[in-house]
C-alpha cells in the first residue's frame, strides 16, 4: 500500500507542477479594457506597405475609400516627419454598417471607421484601430450587438492577414471613462418652404465653405443613403451623409507621441433627416475620446485638439441658428 500511495503522490505532484507551469505561461488579461488596439509586425524586408494593407482589407470585405500618405504634407508643412511611413486611412463594410445604422444612426460617427498605418525606426509596421469597447461606448451600440461583434471580428481578420506573424501590443493605458461617449450631438430645423434636396445642398456647401479656410480637410464624403441604404431597399431618410474631417495642425503634433491616434482620425461627422421629422440630426465624436483613451497629457497635443473641436461646434451652432 505504501508503494501505491507513493506512486499516486508522485503522479499528482507531477501533474500539479506541469499544470502550474502551463498556467503561468498563459498571458495575463489586461485589467482594464482598451479602446484603441495596435497590431504590429517586423517589416525589415519592406514587403508590407500601406498599399498591401489596403489590398488586404479590401480582400476580406472592408473597402478603403481613402488611404492618405500624411508624410508628404507633413514634410512640406512642418519640415520633418516622425515616422518612415505614416498613413491615415478609412475603411467600411457596407452590409454591417447598414445593419447597425438601421437601429443606431449615431453609428454614423464611425462610418467609415479609421486607422493609422506607420513604420517606426525599428522597421516594425503597425496598424491602430478602435476596439469593440470603443465602438460601443462612443456610439451607444450595445457591445453585445451581433453585427458590432461581427465588425470587430472582421477587423481582427484584416489585421492578422495584413500583418503576418504580428501581435497586439500591450498598451500601457486604457479608457479613463469607460461609460462616457463624449459624443457631440446637435440638431437644426429644416425649412418648410425649401425642398429638402436644396436645403441639404445649401447647408453642406456652407459647411464646407466655413471649414476649408480654417485649414480643415475633407478627405472623404459618403452618401450613406445612396451607397448603403438604397442597396438594402431602406428609405426611411430624406438624406444621410457623413464627412471625414482632418486638420494637419491637429494630427501632426498628436501623432508624434501617439501614432495610434489615427484610430480616431479623420473624425466622421454625420448629418441625417428622417422622412417623418422636421429636424436634421448632426454629430461627431468629441476629442475627449482621443485624450482619455490615449492618455494624452502634453498641451502641444491637447490644445490643437480642443481648438479644432471648438471651431467645428461654433460653425454648426451659427449655421443652425440661421
Amino acid at each position: 500500500m505504501k508503494k501505491t500511495y507513493s506512486l499516486v503522490f508522485a503522479v499528482l505532484t507531477a501533474f500539479l507542477i506541469v499544470g502550474c507551469s502551463a498556467f503561468k505561461s498563459v498571458p495575463a488579461t489586461p485589467k482594464k479594457s482598451q479602446d484603441v488596439q495596435v497590431y504590429t509586425t517586423p517589416n525589415k524586408d519592406g514587403k508590407i506597405t500601406a498599399k498591401t494593407i489596403e489590398d488586404t482589407f479590401e480582400s476580406v470585405g472592408l473597402s478603403v475609400p481613402g488611404n492618405n500618405d500624411m508624410n508628404k504634407p507633413f514634410k512640406s508643412r512642418f519640415g520633418k516627419v516622425h515616422y518612415k511611413i505614416y498613413n491615415l486611412a478609412m475603411f467600411v463594410n457596407n452590409d454591417l454598417s447598414y445593419k447597425i445604422l438601421k437601429k443606431y444612426p449615431k453609428f454614423g460617427a464611425l462610418t467609415p471607421l479609421t486607422m493609422s498605418i506607420w513604420e517606426d525606426k525599428n522597421q516594425n509596421m503597425s496598424i491602430s484601430t478602435l476596439t469593440i469597447n470603443a465602438m460601443s461606448r462612443a456610439t451607444g451600440v450595445p457591445k453585445s450587438n451581433p453585427d458590432l461583434i461581427a465588425y470587430a471580428r472582421l477587423i481582427k481578420k484584416a489585421l492578422t492577414k495584413a500583418l503576418p506573424n504580428g501581435h497586439f501590443k500591450d498598451l500601457d493605458y486604457s479608457a479613463k471613462f469607460p461609460h462616457k461617449s463624449f459624443a457631440i450631438d446637435m440638431t437644426a430645423k429644416v425649412a418648410d418652404d425649401v425642398p429638402v434636396e436644396d436645403f441639404i445642398d445649401d447647408f453642406e456647401a456652407e459647411f464646407e465653405g466655413e471649414l476649408e479656410p480654417l485649414g480643415f480637410l475633407l478627405p472623404n464624403y459618403t452618401n450613406v443613403q445612396e451607397e448603403i441604404f438604397d442597396d438594402h431597399n431602406f428609405h426611411e431618410y430624406d438624406f444621410f451623409h457623413t464627412y471625414s474631417i482632418c486638420k494637419f495642425d491637429v494630427i501632426y503634433p498628436v501623432s508624434k507621441l501617439h501614432p495610434e491616434a489615427g484610430a480616431w482620425a479623420p473624425c466622421s461627422f454625420y448629418l441625417y433627416k428622417k422622412k417623418d421629422e422636421k429636424i436634421m440630426h448632426m454629430g461627431f465624436l468629441g476629442v475627449d475620446n482621443w485624450i482619455t483613451t490615449l492618455n494624452i497629457r502634453d498641451q502641444k497635443s491637447i490644445k490643437p485638439l480642443k481648438e479644432a473641436e471648438g471651431m467645428i461646434v461654433n460653425i454648426l451652432k451659427e449655421m443652425s441658428e440661421e
